[in-house]
């Protein structure tokens, strides 16, 4: 059997278009002489659905398209498709989380997902209710263990809490499933690839079936998709790989167990096409805006932001904004130029000196007797997010903001100042990781994309005289460590003194720091993800909140008296 793992972009609730797209898969695959032809989970609505699906006409409009689908199944072919079914249960979710079976004249048959993830992006118990068992079905003599998504993902080595009880491909398996099949729509995160291999190997050597993948790619909002649908042998050997951040059809046939080489996976690399493809999907998925605008301040972060958008886009859909201020060096205003013309984009200046001084002005009877200090500095932030609010209301461009992980992580950012904006396109990525994706880019290019100036000047807000950020920051490598380790790694503040070697005082108060500006990120555009934990929607924590664990351990120390 010829088998097509169709490597899917959909739109989020774009129905009818996704039906379309998914029936001219289903009669390319045929042609090429495909048996059977494997979507992604919840390709006819889009991942992430959100609350649309609280929307009873969007359920009927999936429902429809599933018919219509069905309807346009050639003979001799069958297609799984990712979709939502109604719950016929009065009791529980009105939703499951299905694969639809689609073979000419027969009827449709369902798989509902089992294990609902309910972590980190992942809110699936909002909405669907899980399959109380799943069986093979049987096509062309092979019974086939379809399963949907995190039904594969229950091996204690790989989840960060073991939630559930039963495993769906142990059963599919006991009940005679001859070859695994899992539709996914699996977000990326730098490591994701070797993450799913060493997890496919692993059933693999369990079960000795071939196993297939078929994942979502694209980008939906905050949400990446890399793709990296597969094939494994029997033996758990790599027979098949799509290529990742790419639409595609992966085609196979089951007396084919010839291996192929594993391609190979650089994370700042990795990183640098999700992030292109975030910008380029966001882009054209909302529709709303054919160009992109991006405040140059000769910096690192906007240059590669710049760098990352002209990639995705092209030169001709991204402007540059330099906006110098009294406090600007001569490299802000040089460096962005020479920036825009390495990467052929429109770039204006639009000094803010006399903006700033009008606003001070105006405060300056209510200031009248304090000390200058960060408000002021933060007129200056603010003033260029006006600036480039105004151009993008006047000619429709989106405004990407330009701060990293490791500024917002510290609340080393302004509120309607340099957060001003549609999409966070650095957001997921720390800052020594953004001087790495400048290296990249750089030699991919083979020339100095990004002015070797802006990589080799230490960084700085310039918003007062000689300001570097290491005035109010660590240095960025011992930074960075320590902001992974308790953002993506969710570690105590004891377990980061262990690893890094540093006092508890300083960890301490860099995780205090964390925690305090979560409002100054809950205010923030949508970040794109490229982590296994990003701020967002991902990371929930309280706005209005206090905990001190030192305070905790005093009431231990405390008698019976209150």
């Amino acid at each position: 059997m010829k088998i097509a793992l169709v490597q899917f972009n959909p739109i989020v609730g774009d129905i009818a278009n996704n039906a379309r797209k998914i029936v001219e898969r289903v009669l390319e695959a045929a042609q090429s002489g495909a048996n059977l032809v494997v979507f992604p989970e919840l390709a006819l609505i889009g991942y992430s659905h959100h609350d649309l699906l609280d929307n009873a006409y969007v359920v009927d409009g999936i429902e429809d398209a599933l018919a219509w689908i069905h309807r346009h199944i050639p003979q001799d072919v069958a297609a799984v498709v990712g979709t939502v079914v109604r719950n016929p249960s009065e009791s529980g979710k009105k939703l499951f989380n299905s694969a639809a079976f689609l073979e000419s004249g027969r009827p449709v048959q369902y798989v509902h997902k089992m294990l609902l993830p309910t972590y980190d992006v992942y809110d699936e118990y909002r909405y669907f209710e899980p399959a109380k068992g799943q069986s093979p079905i049987e096509y062309k003599g092979i019974k086939l263990g379809i399963h949907v998504c995190e039904d594969m993902w229950n091996l204690s080595k790989y989840s960060t809490y073991h939630m559930y009880e039963r495993n769906p491909v142990d059963e599919l398996v006991e009940q005679g499933a001859e070859l695994l099949i899992n539709l996914s729509a699996s977000p990326f995160s730098h490591g994701r690839h070797q993450l799913r291999t060493e997890l496919i190997q692993d059933i693999c050597a369990v079960h000795h079936l071939p196993f297939l993948l078929a994942n979502q790619v694209g980008a939906n909002t905050e949400l990446i998709f890399d793709g990296d649908s597969r094939v494994h042998g029997p033996n758990g050997e790599l027979l098949r790989c799509a290529p990742s951040f790419e639409e595609t059809i992966l085609y196979w046939d089951t007396h084919d167990l010839a291996p192929c080489q594993d391609p190979a996976h650089d994370k700042i690399e990795d990183i640098r096409d999700a992030l292109v493809c975030g910008i380029r999907e966001y882009v054209s998925k909302s529709g709303i805006f054919p160009s992109v605008l991006i405040g140059l301040s000769g910096g690192i972060d906007s240059a590669v932001t710049a760098a990352l958008a002209v990639e995705a886009l092209g030169a001709q859909r991204v402007m540059g904004i330099t906006m110098p201020s009294a406090y600007s060096s001569a490299g802000s205003v040089s460096d962005s130029i020479e920036l825009a013309n390495n990467l052929g984009i429109v770039c204006h200046t639009i000094p803010i000196e006399t903006a700033v001084s009008a606003f001070e002005g105006m405060l300056e009877p209510l200031f009248e007797g304090t000390s200058v200090g960060i408000a002021e500095e933060n007129i200056q932030a603010r003033t260029r997010g006006v600036a480039l609010m105004a151009v993008s209301n006047k000619f429709g461009h989106l405004v990407l903001t330009t701060g990293n992980k490791s500024e917002m992580a510290m609340g080393y950012a302004t509120l309607y100042g340099d957060m001003s904006g549609g999409l966070a396109v650095l957001a997921d990525v720390f800052k020594t990781d953004v001087y790495r994706l400048a290296e990249f880019m750089n030699a991919e290019a083979l020339h100095d994309l990004i002015p070797r100036a802006t990589i080799d000047k230490p960084p700085s807000a310039e918003l007062r005289p000689d300001q570097k950020d290491e005035d109010s920051l660590p240095p960025y490598p011992i930074l960075d460590e320590v902001l992974r380790l308790y953002v993506e790694e969710r570690l105590d503040v004891h377990s980061i003194c262990e690893r890094t070697g540093h006092a508890e005082a300083f960890v301490l108060g860099l995780l205090q720091a964390v925690d305090r500006n979560e409002y100054k990120r809950k205010q923030a555009p949508p970040g794109l993800r490229v982590s296994s934990k990003a701020f967002g929607t991902g990371r929930r924590i309280p706005l209005v909140m206090k905990f001190d664990r030192k305070s905790v351990d005093v009431l231990k120390l405390e008698g019976n008296e209150v």
